[in-house]
């Protein structure tokens, strides 16, 4: 089987690779050949063949920005968002090769048939489509205008300004012509994600109307605001008309003249008669306010606009708070993307902070993957934070958020500006930023509290934690000092067989949920005389459960639990072929299902022996295909005993 795959997100930095990425690993771990094309933010990369798209048996594209389908017309085309690349690339590129997955007609058939597409945001795809098409203008935009300001600007009772005979005023002349095309580029791009090539004139036209505050009485335009509206509002508009039954003589010119021509004189006539003046005045009065936070209004702000930095590192609610502080750029507000900026560098810096000095914390490979983020954050990428988050986000998150809100309310005191749709001390160097020095300062205590706060929060690594398996796993209260006499009475564990029995596997498992999975298997434990109480050893399940998920990825998850409910240790097993949403560390649903229970005053260390056990055998991808396709009870006895 043949695959193809396109991954593309907003600012085509991070998750565009780290999808491709992932997408090519999953394919080659399942023997499928796949190529992956990249658009990022440097362009198209690995692009795809005719011959290719021809010989490929299907498609798959892991975007949250609008991609051309057009070259996909009558091939079999699974279209998802760019973060179920990242978390479900086995889980896609299965359900690619079932076959179960809609034929690419036309744009307009497509959209009706394509259920996956259907389950993203619209709204959301449709606004960071154009978001990555006009960040590019701002940073353009800002970094002319900062150069040309730090190199050829005289210090005037107005602050910095150049001299009009200068060559630097041209370059500052270039950087605000960037600027100008930001409003009309943002509507433009919104509508052409909506509506395709059709939309992106009457996009670009709206665009440019609602920037312009001449053509409805307004000194200052609807700024970003009316940016948005008019794109949704053209995009729309002509995929109204383009979806019209008109005769076979007129459908050539439907999408060079028609199209385009009614929808510009919708959005435009829109603009000039009904919306652009109350619009401008909203985004007036917004721009007025913003300026004008002082006191404790501006720290509220600044806290609100670290959180949402931090909190989902480069998703939804990051992008919302980037796409406000890029806007506030285009009016000549740089005070609200400069905390915006420390924010943005702070989970990556801090968590590469935290694993140099938290070396009981973090297992080795934890540690490496702390430079590459530490790096990541110098430049800017809040995602490099991801791995970690995703590994440990009860106790991740918190840290960096924290973290984050801290450098924002410095940089927020410390007037910090940045005149960049970009963060991390990259922007700091190229000149960008105003007060360069409070911004490091809250670069650097915001890292250190993250930094601080996730190895407070984090728990020691287990001495005897099994290679290969999570802490979210692996991790339990240590064993607690006994007498010689209570050791002596422990059961000796050579193998996993020694405390299973066949009545303690179930090859079919019924529940539909997690919890219905664990209610079986503890069902199967008290009927095997295993129990004093259901009800007291599913406490201890549920309390691991709320410590972190147990699903450490691979389909497989090891709920487990001590307690006085457990008369002697044991282990059951149950598969699950469909597979149940376990909050997987990998993404991956769990299949197969083993629940460890071990009396609370146990003697020695048998809870992190059965886990050590199992990690090592369970890290074979053999192993766990074979075990998934057993049939009956005895066969997965006879393939368990092998585990020792």
């Amino acid at each position: 089987m043949k695959l193809l795959a396109i991954t593309s997100c907003p600012n085509g930095i991070a998750h565009t690779y780290m999808a491709a990425e992932n997408l090519q690993k999953a394919a080659d771990r399942l023997g499928v050949q796949m190529k992956v094309e990249t658009q990022g933010g440097i362009g198209v990369e690995n692009e795809l063949t005719g011959e290719e798209i021809r010989e490929a048996d299907a498609i798959i594209i892991a975007a949250d920005r609008s991609v051309n389908k057009d070259r996909f017309i009558g091939k079999k085309l699974l279209s998802v968002g760019v973060q179920d690349g990242i978390r479900k690339p086995e889980e896609l590129i299965q359900k690619a090769l079932s076959g179960d997955v809609p034929v690419y007609r036309s744009a307009s058939k497509s959209e009706a048939g394509n259920q996956q597409e259907k389950k993203q945001n619209p709204i959301y795809r449709h606004l960071m489509n154009g978001v990555s098409f006009m960040v590019p203008f701002i940073v353009v935009g800002g970094l002319l205008i900062a150069v040309a300001l730090t190199l050829g600007g005289e210090k005037t009772p107005k602050g910095l300004v150049i001299p009009d005979e200068s060559f630097w005023k041209t370059i500052e002349q270039i950087g605000s012509a960037s600027f100008s095309f930001m409003i009309p580029i943002l509507a433009g791009y919104i509508a052409y994600s909506i509506a395709d090539k059709p939309g992106l004139v009457p996009g670009m036209i709206g665009g440019y109307i609602a920037a312009t505050g001449s053509f409805y009485g307004s000194a200052s335009g609807a700024g970003f605001l009316g940016g948005i509206i008019a794109g949704f509002l053209a995009g729309y508009a002509a995929l109204w008309i383009k979806k019209l039954k008109v005769p076979k003589a007129i459908q050539p010119i439907m999408p060079i003249i028609i199209i385009p021509v009614f929808a510009s004189l919708i959005v435009g006539l829109a603009f000039v008669f009904l919306i652009g003046a109350p619009v401008a005045q909203i985004f007036e009065s917004l721009t007025v306010w913003l300026a004008g936070m002082k006191g404790s209004s501006s720290i509220l702000l600044a806290l609100i606009l670290g959180a949402m930095i931090s909190f989902d590192m480069g998703g939804p609610v990051n992008k919302v708070a980037f796409l406000f502080g890029s806007a506030m750029i285009g009016e000549g507000n740089y005070e609200i993307m400069g905390p915006i900026a420390v924010a943005i560098c702070i989970p990556p810096i801090g968590l590469g902070i935290a694993t140099f000095f938290g070396k009981r914390k973090f297992q080795e490979s934890e540690r490496e993957m702390g430079k590459a983020s530490f790096t990541m954050g110098l430049f800017g990428i809040t995602e490099g934070a991801i791995p970690f988050a995703a590994q440990d986000p009860l106790r991740v998150i918190p840290g960096i958020m924290a973290g984050s809100m801290i450098g924002s309310v410095i940089a927020m005191i410390g007037n910090v500006g940045d005149r960049v749709a970009h963060g991390g001390p990259i922007v700091a160097v190229l000149g960008a930023v105003d007060h360069v020095l409070m911004f490091f300062i809250a670069v650097i205590a915001g890292s250190l509290t993250t930094a601080l706060l996730v190895n407070v929060l984090k728990k020691d690594i287990p001495v005897s934690s099994p290679a290969g398996l999570s802490e979210a796993a692996a991790s339990n209260d240590a064993p607690k000092q006994h007498n010689e006499a209570e050791n002596r009475q422990k059961t000796d564990i050579n193998k996993l067989t020694d405390i299973m029995s066949i009545d303690l596997i179930e090859p079919t498992l019924s529940g539909e949920t997690r919890d219905d999975i664990i209610d079986e298997m503890i069902q199967k434990l008290s009927r095997a005389g295993m129990l004093h109480s259901e009800s007291g050893f599913k406490e201890a399940i549920m309390n691991r459960e709320q410590e972190g998920t147990t699903a450490i990825g691979m389909n497989i998850a090891i709920p487990h639990g001590k307690s006085d409910a457990v008369k002697k240790p044991s282990v059951a097993f149950g598969i699950k072929r469909s597979g149940i949403d376990w909050n997987s560390l990998d993404g991956s649903e769990a299949k197969l299902i083993f629940m460890i229970a071990v009396p609370k005053d146990s003697g020695g260390n048998q809870h992190l022996k059965l886990l050590q056990m199992l990690s090592r055998k369970l890290m074979d991808d053999s192993y766990r295909e074979r075990l998934l396709s057993v049939q009956t009870k005895e066969e997965a006895y006879k393939l368990l005993d092998e585990i020792i």
